[in-house]
């Protein structure tokens, strides 16, 4: 069955969600290494990275219109194109908030940035093993939902932190920036998660 599933056309499909899970995974270790040093590169690289896989992705819709009929359930392919696009697409937009609320990476951002490295790590060989280990795929998709539930404990730690105590109104301005910059880390979780949830659901579809 799974073979007929990934077939001559829908190996167009694992390709492009290949593609996309690569991009996202080098798209969050440069978010790692701006909140490591604040360096325009790595924000610049990361801006490239989610440029290609926006167009990897529009090429994937394409495919998807053009093939009428899909043994793989063409909502599997779409929400699971769209699930790690979130993650770089929160990723990118993570650089973007800092720099138009002048924010330097914490501490909590460095962690979270960290994991969102490793989770996305994950959800690629969870995609890079789905055709022929889908075992492996779905250990791989469960790292990834822990490692996510690892970034909404930092995230809480950074928020109770960043409330203990306001000094004067400079100091509330700051923790409403940070919150901004630390809900747009935890958002990629969230993405992250629903990544790994739809290979969950696929690998159940093909068992």
């Amino acid at each position: 069955m799974f073979r007929r599933l990934f077939g001559k056309r829908e190996s167009v499909f694992v390709k492009l969600i290949r593609d996309q899970a690569s991009l996202t995974l080098e798209g969050m270790e440069a978010l790692k290494s701006y909140m490591a040093t604040g360096a325009p590169e790595a924000s610049a690289l990361l801006n490239a990275k989610e440029k290609a896989a926006d167009e990897a992705r529009r090429i994937l819709i394409d495919e998807l219109n053009k093939t009428f009929v899909t043994p793989f359930d063409r909502e599997d392919i779409f929400s699971l194109s769209r699930t790690i696009d979130d993650v770089l697409d929160y990723g990118y937009s993570t650089v973007s908030e800092m720099q138009i609320l002048k924010v330097g990476p914490t501490s909590y951002m460095q962690r979270m940035a960290s994991l969102l490295r490793d989770a996305a790590y994950e959800i690629f060989m969870a995609v890079e093993r789905l055709q022929d280990h889908r075992g492996v795929a779905n250990d791989h998709a469960q790292r990834a939902k822990a490692l996510e539930n690892r970034v909404e404990d930092v995230y809480r730690e950074a928020v109770a932190d960043l409330f203990s105590g306001a000094e004067d109104i400079a100091h509330v301005v700051m923790m409403l920036k940070l919150r901004e910059v630390y809900r747009h880390l935890s958002n990629a979780a969230d993405r992250g998660d629903e990544a790994a949830n739809v290979i969950a659901d696929i690998v159940v579809k093909l068992t």
